[in-house]
């Protein structure tokens, strides 16, 4: 008696990645590592100094919906960031802490996927390439997985247009990443505002992942609730998702939240109390106290811009390279991103990632990420030069 549907799911990209090169040996004896999205800067020191002040609290049980602070130190900060009317978001209703937003991504569709009939079959819509937990999120609730190709031609965004209408009918969630992994790329005002209104039209979730927002090279990312506003002054069916992970650099705090439509939250609250790992009250603390601080995120900032300007010096008449407009990877067109990674490791000791592990092939075989190779510009500056000076060396 197992539940058929995990057997569905593709193997994660890391793990196809330790398959292709796990029998091969690495061309240099210092190996670089660009393979995996992993924050290398340390965490501030506010972090360990929040959890350490707050170590009195480890014996408490941590409520589902977290602390009053943190939710309307995250309302603070929303309406700040998106400029939102003050009393826009309320702590109460529009706000609800994660343990990470892995967590709460995969959770959306098994509170939202409606029951399979016999005429109708829940889709979960999601670019492609994918963050493998919005595919998994949909396979494990019981809802079509569907892949919308994003290229070049479409802004490295699924493209609205394209949408057949009887599809986004019986859509329960639609994901989109702005900025987008892997590609950076940021959608605008009127991509978001027009999201809504399908969101809207078709009574569907546009579930937005903002987790790299912090991390840009010249305007901020504008928002999905920002969006939604801006329609008609609410925040109906639309939930966005936020991260310290990447803001941070606090990967293993595991803390986020999710924050959009009052109704939706409600309901996501009630899950989390069947399904979720709350926070403990000491980590929750220090997560409150990272969303005060801008210097550390500006600071953050920085230093992934010139990790971009030494690629930029090495690459930046090479293999389609463009400065991401968010987030920390390069996508770049080898060609053949499986053949270039392995012989990358296997001649130059660099591990990178496969573009096309990160996509689903469509019936007739054919993904649109084969060509690319997706490069995580995570360590310092000595790192990121030598390695990208061994790929341009090794790949011409």
């Amino acid at each position: 008696m197992l539940n058929d549907r995990l057997d569905r799911l593709q193997e994660f990209p890391f793990k196809r990645l330790a398959k292709l090169l796990g029998s091969v040996e690495p061309g240099f004896a210092d190996t670089l590592d660009l393979g995996i999205g992993e924050p290398q800067h340390a965490p501030p020191q506010l972090l360990a100094e929040t959890v350490a002040a707050n170590a009195g609290s480890w014996n408490r049980y941590p409520p589902v919906n977290g602390t009053a602070g943190f939710r309307q130190t995250a309302v603070d900060w929303l309406t700040r960031r998106y400029g939102l009317p003050a009393g826009a978001l309320d702590e109460a209703r529009n706000v609800l802490p994660l343990a990470g937003t892995k967590e709460g991504l995969f959770l959306l569709p098994q509170m939202l996927v409606p029951e399979r009939t016999a005429s109708r079959t829940p889709a979960v819509l999601m670019p492609n390439p994918v963050y493998a937990v919005y595919a998994g999120a949909a396979a494990m609730s019981g809802a079509e997985p569907v892949y919308l190709d994003v290229t070049r031609e479409t802004g490295f965004l699924p493209d609205l247009d394209a949408l057949d209408p009887a599809l986004l009918d019986r859509c329960a969630v639609f994901y989109v990443c702005t900025p987008s992994n892997p590609q950076g790329s940021v959608a605008d005002m009127a991509y978001l505002r027009r999201a809504v209104r399908l969101a809207r039209r078709h009574d569907f979730v546009l579930a937005v992942d903002e987790c790299y927002s912090e991390i840009y090279d010249g305007e901020p990312p504008r928002g999905a609730l920002e969006a939604a506003w801006a329609e008609d002054g609410s925040f109906a069916n639309v939930l966005v998702f936020h991260s310290l992970s990447k803001r941070s650099n606090a990967a293993g705090l595991r803390s986020g939240f999710v924050a959009g439509d009052p109704a939706l939250i409600g309901r996501f609250h009630r899950l989390r109390a069947y399904s979720g790992a709350v926070q403990p009250l000491p980590l929750m603390a220090a997560a409150t106290a990272l969303w005060r601080d801008e210097t550390h995120v500006e600071e953050n900032r920085e230093r992934y811009r010139r990790k971009i300007d030494v690629a930029q010096r090495r690459l930046g008449n090479r293999f389609g390279f463009y400065r991401p407009e968010g987030g920390f990877f390069l996508w770049l067109d080898v060609g053949d991103g499986e053949a270039a990674a392995l012989r990358l490791w296997e001649r130059a000791g660099v591990r990178t990632l496969p573009g096309g592990y990160l996509a689903s092939a469509s019936a007739d075989g054919s993904n649109p990420a084969t060509p690319y190779l997706r490069l995580a510009l995570v360590h310092e500056d000595e790192v990121v030069d030598r390695a990208c000076t061994r790929i341009l060396e090794t790949l011409g």
